[in-house]
């Protein structure tokens, strides 16, 4: 009887709310599931229930990505991509994180601009492409654009949210030690809502690879997404669906970097709990 209640109870630890899990059950869970989807997406098309041109085999994916690799298509168009992301995210994270802490720290500006981000963030950005056209063109400053408009109010509402979540005793402490305003922004604000600014650029290039595609399936001739475009009017559907999974490699790397460079850069937090 003792021995079945000490085989239970590491069972329910793991459905416990806030337990923790070791790293490597973390890894096995994880890979057991892409494991399982992946032999699924297998047995689907190897039984025949479903017919190559709406859902080809993970072989013929495989070969067609090679292929693709090998007379650098795949490469070409992944630098491309990468490059538009970088630097239309670099750009909506450079102005949404001053304007966030702005409108986070001082009620004056938080009237001035939240009702206005807040306003424009409800607009589809689908609806902008034309426009975005309109005014820029097809080359990658459109592209750039899409992008922004995409992450850059989201930004700067999540980033208030963060600078709104510093204790209020931290600010009280120092303006009672007769610190200015300035020092408290610097030394107090700063420091407590950058784990939570960083999160939320973690959150946001996840949208930002969301607008990429959409802007590059649009009057583009270069990129991930205009690949995607193209494979669709061929009826080349495993281009569509190698480009997708890349897609969302691409994103799961991008978000494991991010997670890794937070344990470097905000160790005390590790510390302090």
């Amino acid at each position: 009887m003792l021995d079945a209640d000490k085989r239970r109870r590491p069972r329910r630890r793991l459905f416990r709310i806030g337990a923790e899990l070791d790293g490597k059950l973390h890894l096995a869970i994880a890979v057991a599931v892409f494991l399982t989807l992946g032999f699924a997406w297998w047995a689907v098309t190897f039984s025949g229930l479903v017919q190559p041109l709406f859902l080809p085999a993970p072989g013929a994916v495989w070969h067609r990505m090679v292929s693709l690799a090998l007379d650098g298509t795949l490469w070409q168009d992944s630098i491309i991509s990468l490059y538009r992301i970088a630097i239309a995210f670099a750009l909506a994270s450079a102005m949404a994180i001053p304007v966030g802490i702005l409108i986070g720290c001082f009620r004056v500006w938080e009237a001035a601009i939240e009702p206005l981000v807040d306003f424009v963030r409800y607009m589809p950005v689908v609806a902008f492409v034309p426009l975005t056209i309109l005014w820029s063109g097809t080359g990658d400053w459109q592209k750039f654009l899409i992008i922004w408009i995409g992450t850059f109010f989201q930004e700067v509402l999540m980033v208030m949210d963060n600078v709104k979540r510093v204790p209020a005793d931290y600010i009280g402490l120092g303006r009672t030690l007769g610190l200015p305003e300035r020092r408290i922004l610097w030394r107090i604000v700063l420091p407590s809502a950058l784990p939570g600014i960083w999160d939320t650029l973690r959150i946001s290039v996840g949208w930002a690879w969301t607008w990429l595609v959409l802007a590059e399936l649009v009057a583009a001739t270069s990129g991930l997404g205009y690949r995607i475009t193209v494979s669709q009017r061929f009826f080349q559907t495993q281009t569509i669906i190698g480009y997708i999974l890349l897609l969302g490699i691409f994103g799961l790397i991008t978000d494991q970097v991010m997670k890794a460079l937070e344990k470097v850069l905000f160790r005390y937090l590790s510390v302090s709990r």
